[in-house]
């Protein structure tokens, strides 16, 4: 009885949610085909491939069909000291990623859109030289998803205001 009644005030309240003017951010006509043709160029190194690949994932990006737009990012990752110990060296760190990027058309023309988007993650220092360095690497990749999910909604919120051409 108790699902019955559950079931039929869900179904009497979806009129109303349907008059309330929201519209799923994916729904909006030509975004994530817009995302889709969208070919990201990142830096060179560990980072950069790190949110490149994230980007495409990201886009669904499809490597057969011709890009319609270039992401061009330019990247600056900082490394700071947060937490000492008695004896002052640190134990924790903060990892700032700071891309400062550009969609241009594939022949270079800014398509009107462009941005700073930064991220921040931290992460503990380890003794050992090995998980040190496996704890440096999995901020970095933590970094470089949320970097790009920050650019990915970005971007997306800009097309769907039909911004884009």
């Amino acid at each position: 009885m108790k699902t019955r009644l559950i079931a039929l005030a869900l179904f009497a309240m979806a009129p109303a949610l349907a008059g309330c003017g929201f519209t799923p951010l994916y729904a909006q006509p030509g975004v994530s085909a817009g995302l889709s043709g969208i070919e990201t160029v990142a830096p060179e190194g560990r980072t950069g491939f790190l949110l490149r690949e994230a980007l495409d994932d990201a886009f669904a990006r499809d490597a057969a069909v011709p890009p319609a737009y270039k992401l061009t990012i330019d990247l600056k990752q900082t490394r700071t000291a947060r937490g000492r110990r008695v004896d002052s060296a640190a134990s924790r760190y903060e990892l700032i990623l700071r891309a400062d990027w550009k969609l241009t058309s594939p022949n270079g023309q800014v398509v009107a859109h462009h941005g700073t988007t930064e991220t921040e993650v931290t992460f503990d220092r380890a003794d050992q030289p090995y998980a040190a360095i496996a704890g440096h690497q999995d901020a970095e990749q933590r970094a470089a998803a949320e970097l790009a999910r920050k650019i990915q909604l970005q971007l997306a919120d800009w097309m769907a205001r039909g911004r884009v051409g």
